[in-house]
């Protein structure tokens, strides 16, 4: 098989360098085993917070330092989130791919600042938008020159405190010839709390990563942590550490099958 399956994984964001670390580090070694991409992911800061009171983080240089170290010394490809346009050109000295969150994905400044940083750009789709309607954002970074583009499907709204996951999505967002990636985590999530703290089910997201790479996904996202419930950024909704494992071995089954039965079909 030459295709490499992505995957996008670490923290949702940068507490302290001990943590970071010992995820990436973990993951990493998952990911060697199996023939994986990997590319280490983590906020460093969360610029979109329901309450006040919520954590953003351990300040932005302080945690772009770490990011830059697990790079280096790990030796894996990193990522993390932008959120306005004056930030890709300082984050991409630290980092080698940008990501736009689904709330943004229609900022035309942002898009641009990120496509002319020359990292790679995962842009999430919008709780708000159709599969067909990325074809816009990708079109704003396209048109930089950069042609390192990632779409990432993290479901659609539905209510106030629901997302839906449309089985369809990866395969029309794929006819817009650029790798669409699975957000497996956002997705459980479950929005709009009373309570000023996201809830979510971790417990679908072995379901939702299965279907997407049946369906023909590209690539993974995947929020771990050694300990979920003590961490200060989506704590419902990030698989733990010890569980990713399990959660790998399934998908690299259907991974096999898929393109076992491509290989075939050629």
């Amino acid at each position: 098989m030459n295709k490499q399956l992505i995957l996008i994984s670490g923290p949702c964001a940068i507490e302290d360098k001990k943590t970071a670390f010992e995820i990436a580090k973990e993951v990493k070694e998952l990911c060697q085993h199996w023939g994986i991409r990997y590319i280490f992911k983590a906020s460093y800061k969360k610029a979109n917070r329901t309450s006040k009171d919520s954590f953003t983080g351990i300040g932005d240089e302080a945690a772009l330092e770490i990011i830059k170290e697990i790079g280096e010394q790990v030796g894996v490809e990193t990522i993390t989130d932008v959120h306005e346009s004056s930030d890709p050109p300082i984050v991409s000295q630290y980092v080698d791919h940008l990501q736009i969150p689904a709330f943004l994905c229609r900022q035309t400044a942002l898009l641009e600042a990120a496509g002319n940083s020359g990292c790679g750009v995962n842009i999430k789709k919008g709780q708000f938008l159709s599969p067909e309607a990325m074809a816009f954002p990708l079109e704003k970074v396209l048109a930089t020159g950069n042609s390192n583009v990632w779409l990432c499907e993290r479901g659609t709204t539905f209510g106030y405190n629901n997302l839906i996951v449309d089985a369809t999505s990866i395969a029309r967002m794929k006819k817009l010839n650029v790798p669409v990636i699975m957000d497996c985590t956002h997705a459980t999530q479950q929005t709009n709390k009373a309570t000023g703290v996201t809830g979510g089910d971790p417990g679908l997201i072995d379901t939702i990563a299965l279907s997407a790479i049946a369906t023909g996904a590209d690539g993974l996202f995947i929020e771990t942590h050694p300990a979920p419930d003590k961490a200060k950024s989506d704590s419902q909704t990030m698989l733990a550490l010890a569980n990713l494992e399990h959660t790998i071995e399934q998908v690299m089954r259907i991974w096999s099958t898929v393109h076992q039965m491509s290989s075939n079909e050629k």
